[in-house]
């Protein structure tokens, strides 16, 4: 009985917010507290996502998306760590790059995408491009410091030994660094769906980012949010995977 109870909390307390906050927009919308040419009822974007899901308008651009994202993802991740963790392992390379990444990184990705546009033009390629420009700084960043923070005494050992360098990264910095990067992989996979809505909204045709920009010209604010809801969920559902993956990798770390 206490173990239901329990699972029941755990199940409410996080649904209790949103399903509040869905009912007094649903009210506020319907008594004109709200203007609904703004801020429509919910049960009326609930039904037109369902439509545009039976229609399948929705599901191609998810697809759209979510490949743009995944290709984007691959590509900025796996250089990231691969260098990350050679710079956290060897000096000279982090002193040499780490202070110009630093001064890279804060800047807006959005800035930057008219210079994307110009060199790689409005195919596929400026969108992986946006992606993996973006993931490529958080994770490098994420690997450096998980390799930073291994314990100095299990380095040393493993050069004491003479180890080839293939082998310490395998057997001591993967290991050591593995939850930094998990972090920094659910932190990057947000970070990807943000910018690749926004890169669609001025230069893609499809997608979820293109759907919503269309919607907002035309002010049919139903599809927007429809749009605004599936992204949520696509969001929700990435980050349940990658929690997922890294509990069963690094249970560990996982808590």
């Amino acid at each position: 009985m206490r173990h239901a109870l329990s699972l029941a909390r755990r199940i409410a307390l996080p649904l209790g917010v949103p399903l509040v906050l869905l009912l007094l927009w649903e009210f506020a919308s319907r008594e004109r507290l709200l203007n609904p040419l703004f801020f429509p009822p919910p049960s009326q974007v609930a039904q037109t996502w369902w439509r545009l899901i039976r229609s399948g308008t929705l599901l191609t651009d998810t697809r759209v998306s979510l490949v743009r994202v995944l290709f984007g993802f691959a590509l900025g991740a796996v250089p990231a760590v691969a260098l990350g963790m050679a710079m956290g392992l060897w000096q000279p390379l982090r002193s040499a790059l780490l202070p110009t990444l630093v001064a890279l990184y804060p800047i807006p990705r959005i800035a930057i995408l008219p210079l994307v546009l110009v060199l790689f033009g409005l195919g596929e390629s400026s969108k992986l491009f946006m992606v993996a420009f973006s993931v490529f700084f958080l994770l490098l960043l994420e690997t450096v410091a998980g390799v930073q923070r291994i314990d100095p005494v299990l380095l040393d050992v493993a050069r004491s030994v003479r180890v080839s360098r293939w082998r310490l990264y395998r057997s001591v910095a993967w290991p050591g660094s593995l939850p930094a990067i998990a972090t920094g992989a659910r932190l990057g996979m947000g970070f990807a769906l943000i910018v690749i809505v926004g890169t669609e909204f001025v230069a893609a045709r499809n997608g979820l980012g293109a759907r919503i920009w269309l919607a907002y010209q035309v002010l049919d604010m139903q599809t927007l949010y429809a749009g605004l809801v599936t992204t949520v969920l696509l969001g929700w559902a990435l980050d349940a995977l990658l929690s997922l993956a890294t509990r069963l990798a690094i249970p560990w770390a996982a808590g």
